[in-house]
């Protein structure tokens, strides 16, 4: 078995050239099957009201770094992981002098500034506020770009704060960001060490596990414990930095808008003692009508991403040889490009969207977009070539589950067929291989991050709450889709052995099931 994984893939590379306006027939398809399910496309309205998601994502780009907002507001509640557990990011305002929180709930005795709007975009979430004479933005952006998976797989989001004058006065405004140590370990017990990172051209703070057990955990409700977290901005803006307790380096910018560059040398130590946190504070300057901006970027090295048959792979974006430092530069370097691209990406899939169900059909999917993008994990393999794997869940943490996938493929087919190749190849190849005995497809391939092979019901050795004429159709289908976009099956030939056992599994067992999970 370990032979016919590390020999690496060699399908079809990803299409760089592949935009939106070059899969006509694929909207036509789309449009036509949610007009029916939906009814007919309604026209944009600004008086449909806007989507307030149950949970907003803020930094939401793979099951681990993924942090969201389940407060009616912003300032109401703590941010979180997905699982729930917390997952902490705050910032305040200093204007002239006074202090709000704008996003988590501590500090309880800081007022919140009063926020007026809330917008989810397939890439960007965006938050209004005004109070105190000011109108402040805070946009998170995750450059989740389909046509590009060197950036589709950075796990790394942008924050970004816009202030301008709404009275006509001039008023001394600064920013603060914290990022919580609590979100490099799985259990708030855990120790961990930080350091100052040398850039050239960012300031870039770390914290980490002192254990760092690598690809170890494995589950449903658990969070990465091994790698490093990330905050940095670029040298060229205004602030300074601090890794230290989260009461004092709020009181120090509270007290005069900066945080010491001094840092906390008490370490190793666990995550709930003192609460180490690594904060910025950026000034600046005095502000009139015209809007100034600041940014940070908040990013996760896992350094490797998944575990495939006893073979630890890289994430994708590392698969150059790549580190943290040459994300955390490049993306810098790429900020504005990046952003640009972003917003054309959201106003293009956005319109196509309404197009094809209207108003409320877009606000959805928009969100939709985010979390299908923030349940998946892209790997390289030893060629190189992309695996995207996602996680189940809420569920039983199993990765690459054939169930999950299917439901998941026609966003990903909306853009071409590379990324659905990517989430069938290690199906394909791990049904075809001796170790796979049956006649149907599996479920699985492991327990998340770990896809060591199946896990669930029988496993690898029994039928015993299986679903095999599910997971069969579903790949069948899939197979079926990726085809028709390349206009050949040269894909599914590769593995025509298997194709043709699943087909006549089928035939045999699928109008009349015996007993089955599903």
């Amino acid at each position: 078995m370990a032979s016919n994984y590390s020999r690496g893939l060699h399908y079809r590379d990803v299409d760089s050239s592949l935009t939106l306006t070059k899969r006509n027939f694929l909207k036509a398809a789309v449009g036509g099957l949610l007009a029916a399910r939906y009814g007919a496309a309604q026209p944009s309205s600004a008086t449909q009201p806007q989507l307030r998601p149950p949970s907003v994502p803020l930094i939401a780009c793979d099951p681990y770094l993924s942090i969201w907002s389940a407060g009616g507001l912003l300032a109401d509640l703590p941010t979180t992981h997905w699982t729930g557990h917390p997952n902490r990011l705050t910032s305040l305002v200093r204007i002239d002098g006074k202090v709000f929180r704008i996003m988590g709930k501590d500090p309880k005795n800081v007022p919140a500034l009063p926020q007026k709007s809330l917008f989810v975009h397939p890439t960007r979430t965006v938050y209004e506020f005004e109070g105190a004479g000011i109108h402040l933005s805070l946009e998170f952006f995750t450059a989740a770009l389909p046509y590009d998976l060197m950036i589709l797989s950075r796990p790394l989001g942008y924050v970004t704060w816009t202030v301008r004058a709404t009275d006509g006065k001039a008023h001394d405004v600064s920013v603060y960001f914290e990022a919580n140590g609590e979100i490099a370990v799985n259990e708030p017990s855990q120790a961990v060490v930080w350091h100052r990172v040398p850039a050239q051209s960012v300031n870039a703070l770390r914290i980490g596990t002192a254990a760092q057990t690598m690809l170890e955990p494995k589950g449903d409700d658990v969070r990465i414990d091994w790698g490093y977290l990330y905050v940095a901005a670029p040298k060229s803006e205004r602030q300074t930095q601090a890794i230290a307790n989260a009461r004092h380096a709020r009181g120090q910018f509270a007290a005069s808008g900066t945080v010491s560059d001094s840092h906390d040398l008490q370490m190793p130590r666990p995550v709930n003692r003192n609460a180490p946190v690594l904060a910025f504070a950026f000034d600046l300057g005095s502000i009139e009508a015209a809007p100034v901006s600041r940014w940070a970027m908040l990013a996760y090295d896992e350094i490797y991403a998944i575990q495939f048959f006893e073979e630890n792979l890289r994430p994708y974006w590392r698969r150059g040889g790549a580190n943290a430092v040459d994300l955390l530069t490049q993306a810098a370097n790429e900020y504005s490009s990046l952003r640009k691209q972003g917003s054309a990406f959201d106003r293009e899939l956005v319109e196509d969207l309404r197009q094809a169900g209207g108003e409320q059909y877009a606000q959805i999917a928009s969100l939709t977009y985010r979390q299908c993008i923030a349940g998946t994990k892209i790997a390289s393999d030893t060629n190189g070539q992309p695996l995207l794997f996602p996680k189940e869940n809420t569920s039983n943490g199993c990765i690459g589950t054939v169930d999950v996938i299917y439901p998941m493929a026609p966003q990903f087919l909306l853009f071409g067929s590379s990324l659905s190749k990517a989430m069938l190849v290690y199906n394909l190849e791990y049904a075809s291989s001796p170790r796979w005995h049956f006649p149907f497809a599996p479920h699985d391939v492991g327990t998340y991050p770990q896809a060591n092979g199946q896990v669930y019901g029988g496993g690898e050795h029994s039928e015993v709450n299986q679903m095999p004429v599910e997971e069969t159709g579903n790949m069948l289908l899939l197979l079926a889709a990726v085809s028709r976009i390349d206009g050949n099956a040269s894909f599914a030939e590769r593995y025509w052995p298997t194709v043709q056992k699943w087909a006549e599994y089928l035939k045999q067992e699928g109008l009349d099931p015996k007993n089955q999970l599903s």
